[in-house]
């Protein structure tokens, strides 16, 4: 499975530090149609089958429905082959400057139309078993997204700090003790007071972000759903960060095999990108 190198020029030296600045950027047409249309039997044959680790993230009197599911990668050749031969890995090691990128997890989001869950301001990275700042989240759309459908972001929030990670439908700590971090602050009833970026977004279309950006949704809009496919990967600096609690997603048993601290070297975490 060769990758599809990224064309010459695409990613110019202006997006490169607009990321860096702001910690998320948009990458307008970076796939192919055939790429998108890989990636829509992908998912389409995830919704059909869901894995054990899938949830449903909106309540029973939402009109439509949120579903997620995780870590699907080696189940599904479409997500394998979406993975491994698109110019995502090549863009994340631009991004963040480093040699070798490794596949963390993939993340399948689909919101049915109509749903009105919200997905709540958050950062990814509290959420997860790994420490460093060379790493990339993407989010892909195979479906339209409006603006008011889409990711948003706080502009420069992956600088820090990291704010406390909650169940996004009761609002628990379930991962760092109370207390332990800040808290997040009440983005949603004062937007101007924050430096929001978003984008309306085609199939095709690609977001970047940092692990560490603030981000949030709002539901889908009436008549279209909003099929995503997230995956996230890692940079030089990574390594491994056991914790105490089921992170989401959880690894179970990783620690036993890779110590704290040491970089994601493991068949779980397969290189996808190596520079020349």
């Amino acid at each position: 499975m060769a990758a599809r190198r990224l064309p010459v020029g695409y990613l110019e030296d202006r997006r490169i530090q607009d990321f860096r600045r702001d910690g998320a950027i948009v990458l307008p047409g970076l796939l192919t149609q055939q790429e998108v249309a890989l990636l829509r039997e992908g998912i389409d044959q995830n919704l059909a089958a869901p894995s054990p680790r899938a949830k449903i993230a909106s309540r029973a009197e939402d009109p439509g429905l949120f579903i997620e599911d995780f870590c699907c990668w080696s189940e599904i050749p479409a997500y394998e082959r979406f993975i491994r031969e698109t110019p995502l890995a090549e863009v994340a090691a631009r991004l963040t400057d480093s040699r070798t990128i490794r596949l963390y997890h993939d993340h399948m989001l689909t919101k049915e139309a109509g749903t009105r869950q919200r997905t709540p301001w958050h950062q990814d990275q509290p959420y997860y078993n790994i420490e460093g700042h060379q790493n990339v989240s993407y989010w892909i759309p195979v479906d339209p997204v409006s603006r008011a459908a889409t990711l948003e972001f706080v502009a420069g929030s992956h600088l820090g700090p990291w704010l406390m990670p909650r169940s996004f439908m009761t609002t628990e700590a379930h991962w760092f003790p109370e207390g332990t971090l800040t808290e997040m602050p009440p983005i949603e009833a004062d937007r101007a007071a924050y430096p929001i970026i978003g984008w309306p977004m085609e199939p095709g279309d690609v977001l970047a972000f940092h692990m560490l950006a603030l981000h949030a949704s709002a539901g889908a809009d009436p008549g279209q759903r909003r099929r995503v496919f997230s995956l996230r990967v890692m940079g030089d600096d990574v390594t491994h960060a056991p914790r105490h609690w089921v992170t989401s997603p959880p690894f179970v048993g990783l620690e036993r095999e890779l110590p704290a601290g040491q970089p994601m070297e493991h068949p779980l975490f397969p290189v996808l990108y190596t520079a020349e």
